[in-house]
Formats: C-alpha cells, structure tokens, sequence
C-alpha cells in the first residue's frame, strides 16, 4: 500500500516559519517521523511539497492507480482552491486534510476549507500528530 503525502505552499519553510504557530520542527523531520510510522505500518510513502497550486494537481492526478490514498495538507490553498479539490474528487482515492495549527482558532478566513468536502475527514491543531494521525486514518479507512 501506498500513500501520497502532499503538502502545500510554505511548508518548506517549516522550523523558521512562524514557530510560534507552526512549531519548529522542519517538514524533513515531519517526513522522517512519518517514515517511521509508515515502517510500522506496512505502508509506503510518497512525498510531495509545492508552493505551486497546479503542480499540486498534478502529484494528486498522478496518484491515481499508483498509491491508495492521500494524507494532504494544503496549507493556504486550503481556503482558496477548487483545482486541488476537483482534482482529489477526481482522482477518487480516499483523503485526509490535516493542518499544524488549530485552523478554526485563527482568523476567520481560514475556518473555511473548500478541501475538506471531498476528503474523508479534518484533523487541525496537532502539530506533527496532525500528520501521524492523519496517516492513521487514512490506513484505517484503506484496511476497512
């Protein structure tokens, strides 16, 4: 089994980027601690970072009939893309949204996903348990 993990833009400034919302931990070390879960699980990963919103649809395009879910963090396209969200509709591979920050404790624009109606779920305010839980789902939902 394989799982795409995609993260969006600015998240490749993770450890430096606001730490005091984001924390300090890089998206490397995200991706390390997941690899470590993944192990656990059984499962395979594939990473994918983009500040760019079409190259974004593009890995998600890409995952159809090569990986069995998403685990995705869309980070400020959270709010305005319907591209990623037509493409992760499209794609009919189930997915999860996660965020690092608590999204619906900050400003108002940002409590409002146009991703999370075609996901199977939302998990926001964990920080790097926002990914583990993530992946957690996202294996449970594929194993039924």
């Amino acid at each position: 089994m394989k799982i795409l993990v995609v993260n969006g833009p600015n998240l490749n400034l993770l450890g430096t980027r606001e730490p005091e919302v984001y924390g300090t931990l890089t998206l490397e070390k995200i991706n390390a601690e997941l690899e470590i879960l993944a192990k656990e699980l059984g499962v395979e990963l594939e990473f994918f970072q983009s500040n760019v919103e079409g190259e974004i649809v593009n890995a998600i395009q890409a995952a159809r009939g090569v990986c069995s879910g998403i685990v995705i963090n869309p980070a400020a396209y959270t709010h305005t893309s319907v591209a990623i969200r037509d493409a992760i509709s499209a794609v009919s591979l189930p997915a999860v949204e996660i965020h690092i920050s608590n999204v619906h404790a900050r400003e108002e624009f940002r409590k409002n996903s146009l991703i999370a109606p075609v996901c199977v779920g939302q998990i926001a305010g964990f920080g790097l348990n926002s990914y583990r839980l993530g992946l957690r789902a996202i294996f449970d939902i594929l194993n039924g």
